[in-house]
């Protein structure tokens, strides 16, 4: 039963136990309302005044009965508080060391620093892909939403060298710097650097000023999200038919058409093949929109006869299941 409907249920028995022993001195000892009360008032609280008038044999025996129900009542009830706050601290306890031991097994994960707006949209969107996400957060207030969205987190300042191993900083493939300034901004992509050079970061800049200053500290890419907002506003003022396609194709809610990137691994069966032998446009009827090289030069409309080979990653759009077959085919699954 849950407890706070056990509280519930208690303080209404008291309630109705209060009417009784009103009406029975009323009854019993022919009492007015209000000295009735204040005797049922005196026995359940058991302060120890003295009787409003002098009781009689069978006012006794009902006082009698009235002070031992009210004393279980309070028994009951104090246990139930109490037990609802040690099991609320139990509960407490072993989320968080299911969430410290879920994060301890994570490999190749995604850690995102700062949970506010953008830190918040950026795991939504990183969870339609993969759960592997540790966000660190300091803000309390922020622990609700963290525990509403299901998220892996972990409480504290993003910048602490031993908060970010905890976070698995050692096994991680990606770092997102999402603090609110960019001066912590810096300082967590000098910690994170330093902790683990192979990490990708990418961080998040206010001012334009701060990006040389995050590329210097070691971040890989440097994002901000004015020019960023500034950019697809134009978009959708000048070519708003585009803007409405790239939205519909990169946002996960449409699945009638969506645009993926799938690397080509080692033991791909569709690795060394020209684009008209692979059967994309028959077995999966994708259209290949651009395959990146190993190198990092861009092909953009690639020809029927360039090559697929490992390490390029190809570009297609169509349809999320035939996506999904095709991702898997070049990462060798199927």
């Amino acid at each position: 039963m849950n407890r706070l409907r056990q509280i519930m249920i208690a303080v209404l028995i008291s309630l109705v136990i209060s009417t009784i022993g009103t009406a029975g001195y009323m009854i019993i000892e022919g009492w007015n309302f209000l000295d009735s009360f204040y005797m049922v008032a005196l026995t359940l609280s058991t302060v120890g005044y003295s009787e409003v008038h002098p009781i009689s044999p069978a006012g006794r025996v009902f006082t009698i009965i009235l002070i031992i129900t009210s004393v279980s009542l309070v028994l009951y009830l104090a246990g139930v508080i109490v037990q609802f706050v040690v099991e609320g601290e139990i509960r407490s306890i072993l989320g968080r060391r299911k969430l410290d031991k879920n994060i301890a097994k994570l490999k190749n994960h995604y850690i995102v620093c700062g949970y506010g707006r953008i830190g918040r949209i950026l795991c939504k969107q990183l969870a339609e892909q993969t759960s592997d996400i540790v966000v660190l957060e300091k803000n309390k207030a922020l622990e609700p939403a963290l525990m509403e969205d299901d998220m892996l987190y972990l409480m504290g300042d993003a910048s602490d060298e031993s908060l970010l191993l905890k976070a698995g900083i050692g096994n991680a493939t990606h770092l997102i710097a999402a603090l609110a300034t960019d001066t912590d901004n810096v300082f967590l992509v000098l910690t994170a650097r330093q902790l683990n050079p192979e990490i990708d970061i990418m961080a998040r800049a206010e001012k334009k000023a701060a990006k040389s200053k995050l590329y210097a500290a070691g971040a890989n890419q440097v994002e901000s999200p004015y020019d960023i907002g500034a950019v697809s506003m134009g978009l959708r003022l000048l070519r708003p038919s585009v803007s409405n396609f790239l939205n519909i194709a990169l946002s996960r809610k449409e699945r009638a058409i969506q645009i993926e990137e799938s690397p080509v691994a080692p033991d791909s069966k569709l690795k060394h093949i020209m684009l008209k032998d692979s059967g994309i446009r028959q077995n999966y009827n994708l259209i290949i929109i651009a395959i990146k090289k190993a190198d990092g030069e861009m092909i953009f409309n690639p020809s029927f006869d360039t090559y697929m080979e490992e390490g390029d990653t190809v570009i297609s759009m169509g349809r999320a299941r035939n996506l999904k077959r095709f991702h898997q085919a070049l990462r060798g699954q199927i």
